[in-house]
């Protein structure tokens, strides 16, 4: 009998494959990270169209959720690996990405579900801490409160997991196209994040603006280091999800103030708080990442802190715009405009650099081959 170890201490035979689908359990966590979108989407348009609310509302609901579910299949994949490999199994490369072991090698945990879970232990850390928070408080009246921002990280950390999930899957179509989708909705997500630093946007520099730019061109960029023309491919599925919750914010907060028999704000126009904060040229930006960094003469090693530059200049000075659009804004006096497109460009180069490196470990997450549209 054929047996096999891999780096995490799983003991495999091919004799005996493990049972379980990989694309089964993978769903099943972008579902939940899915869910939370959801949730917060339509929480912050609550605050913003209806007011103040509680702990226990129902897109509450959908968010912590969201968490358990991570959590729970998380576990779920850890303890189904480990029992595999203790019981001389072959455990599919493709489920979660390389084994880790754990307590001193007492679990095999795939890496991609160990993200996930330890993302989903610490969003139950700070939801305790949140209820903590409402029940000095009361209300909460801001999106931004200490435990708030917590509770994003803790959900990005979850997204993060769930993109290593499909990349390990890479050799299969399910797998390349759910990365892709995964990064997509990890973009349209960590926006959000960007709002623990708008109390520091009272300089020159637009620092919500600039900290979008970084993770958006982060999240692109692993995006075309993962596969040829990804960029661009992130961009269209994050534009499609975009476009589906500019729908769903407003029409979500006055169904449920409806059901619950509370009044909207007076005068509000009804715009969609949460995508209005993501980029409105993630495609044209996309398009220009895929070409700069396949197509120019400069160094490879700089390719990507150009290509971030660049595509972090243009988000940050097309946020003006967008605002324009949005909300019927002036565009602010040129210092401003100078100095956050500058911030947005130099941290579009961080951006660049790290999606490079994120892209490249998300390729090694699986020995598989690459499969082309």
């Amino acid at each position: 009998m054929d047996l096999t170890a891999d780096g995490g201490g799983r003991t495999a035979t091919a004799s005996t494959p493990l049972v379980v689908k990989p694309w089964i359990p993978a769903a099943i966590l972008f579902a939940a990270a899915a869910t939370f979108a959801i949730g917060s989407t339509w929480d912050i348009q609550w605050h913003a169209d209806v007011g103040p609310d509680t702990f226990f509302t129902l897109p509450h609901l959908f968010i912590y959720a969201s968490a358990a579910v991570a959590g729970f299949t998380g576990l779920a994949v850890i303890l189904h690996t480990t029992a595999a490999g203790r019981a001389g199994r072959e455990v599919d490369p493709a489920l979660g990405g390389p084994g880790i072991g754990v307590f001193g090698r007492t679990f095999t945990a795939p890496l991609g579900y160990l993200v996930a879970a330890l993302g989903a232990a610490s969003f139950l850390l700070y939801g305790l801490w949140d209820l903590w928070w409402h029940s000095l408080y009361g209300f909460d009246a801001v999106i931004d409160s200490p435990p708030h921002i917590g509770l994003f990280l803790s959900s990005t950390v979850i997204s993060v997991g769930t993109v290593i999930v499909f990349a390990a899957a890479r050799g299969q179509r399910w797998g390349e196209i759910g990365a892709l989708v995964s990064l997509a909705h990890l973009l349209t997500s960590s926006t959000v994040t960007a709002l623990a630093v708008q109390r520091l946007s009272q300089g020159t520099v637009r620092w919500t603006v600039a900290v979008t730019a970084f993770m958006a061109i982060l999240l692109l960029i692993a995006g075309a280091a993962f596969r040829r023309g990804g960029a661009t491919g992130v961009a269209v599925f994050a534009s499609a999800i975009q476009g589906v919750f500019w729908w769903f914010a407003p029409w979500a907060a006055r169904a449920y103030a409806d059901f619950v028999g509370l009044p909207l704000r007076e005068h509000i126009r009804s715009i969609p708080t949460t995508p209005a904060l993501i980029p409105f040229c993630l495609i044209p930006v996309g398009i220009v990442l895929d070409l700069l960094l396949r197509r120019t003469t400069a160094p490879a090693r700089l390719l990507p802190l150009l290509a971030g530059a660049i595509g972090g200049a243009i988000i940050a000075v097309l946020s003006f715009e967008q605002n324009t659009l949005i909300y019927d804004a002036h565009w602010p006096l040129s210092s401003i405009v100078t100095g956050t497109t500058i911030a947005g460009a130099v941290l579009g180069a961080l951006g660049g650099f790290l999606g490079h490196r994120f892209g490249a470990m998300l390729r090694l997450t699986a020995p598989a081959p690459e499969v082309h549209a």
